[in-house]
């Protein structure tokens, strides 16, 4: 790990009390990587989203780092409430647009990893994913953790290990119920 990577914590906690040149240098560590999770989201997006990658980006970072933020426990933590923040910009922007067309048009992602393999591609209302994985956080909030991690952010396995703090064992099984338990809730709601 760089040398930078390893102070992120610390500057993420100094630019949350508010020092604007560790602000800066926070953004400067993690554009990168918070475009990557932003473009994981976005190839998931119907063609022609009016949300852009960059706008996504900066709309989650300026929620993390905005006068309300939270502490960073460490690089793992601020990388899975990225992933969390720009699944509420998108939850909220399917919601407004939603609302301009008077409910005549879901806002719809594929849900490839989520479902067995025959039935990849299928598409899902992110408004219906997002009441899921309320339902998911409230039943189990670790799995729904994981889905946050996996399918929003993108992580693989050893990834949500080190956000997490637990076991591969216990991500892997995790990962399995909420998938499960997901094509399940999803399903059921298209009936």
């Amino acid at each position: 790990m760089k040398p930078e990577a390893a102070n992120l914590t610390q500057l993420l906690n100094q630019a949350g009390a508010g020092d604007p040149k560790a602000a800066a240098r926070v953004m400067e560590l993690v554009y990168g990587e918070l475009r990557r999770l932003a473009s994981h989201h976005m190839r998931k997006e119907k063609p022609g989203h009016t949300l852009q990658t960059t706008a996504l980006v900066h709309e989650a970072y300026l929620r993390l780092a905005g006068p309300n933020g939270v502490r960073i426990q460490n690089r793992g933590h601020f990388y899975a409430l990225a992933g969390q923040q720009m699944r509420r910009v998108l939850v909220d922007h399917a919601r407004a647009s939603r609302a301009r067309k008077r409910g005549s048009g879901a806002v719809a992602i594929e849900l490839a990893e989520v479902h067995g393999a025959g039935r990849r591609n299928q598409e899902v209302d992110v408004l219906a994913l997002d009441q899921a994985l309320g339902e998911l956080e409230e039943l189990d909030p670790r799995a729904a953790q994981v889905v946050e991690l996996r399918f929003f952010g993108g992580y693989t396995d050893r990834e949500v290990v080190e956000a997490l703090g637990v076991s591969l064992a216990t991500v892997r099984r995790d990962w399995d119920f909420a998938k499960a338990w997901l094509f399940e809730r999803l399903g059921a709601a298209k009936k």
